[in-house]
């Protein structure tokens, strides 16, 4: 086998490897990204508005009610959340509106008196 086969080989394979890679974060129908870690989550950016018991509004961060590290907030823990906020007190009601993005593409989210609609 000529010298110059195995560094072609090589070159080439790796290009290959690469190319594969990189098509691993293209956009699919449907999908948000192919990457796999990122198919199976499911991801909600939303703004709320919170009203409290006096009638004054603020905005509300779900993320601060998470566990430190934690950023994957799909609609049940979204859900879990507005009513630990609405049981203790802290607001009478939260609206918003936003989007979840997930294995099935991008779709809009609101929350009504405290709920997740989908």
């Amino acid at each position: 086998m000529p010298e110059s086969v195995l560094p072609t080989l090589q070159i080439i394979l790796t290009l290959a490897l690469v190319a594969w890679m990189v098509t691993g974060f293209t956009r699919a129908p449907g999908r948000w990204l192919r990457w796999k870690m990122f198919c199976r989550a499911t991801f909600t950016i939303i703004e709320l508005t919170g009203t409290t018991k006096t009638g004054s509004t603020e905005p509300v961060n779900v993320y601060d009610h998470l566990s430190p590290g934690s950023f994957i907030l799909g609609p049940p823990q979204l859900q879990a959340i507005l009513d630990h906020l609405t049981a203790s007190g802290r607001y009478a009601r939260i609206d918003g509106s936003g989007r979840v993005l997930s294995a099935r593409g991008e779709q809009p989210v609101k929350v009504v008196a405290g709920r997740v609609v989908l």
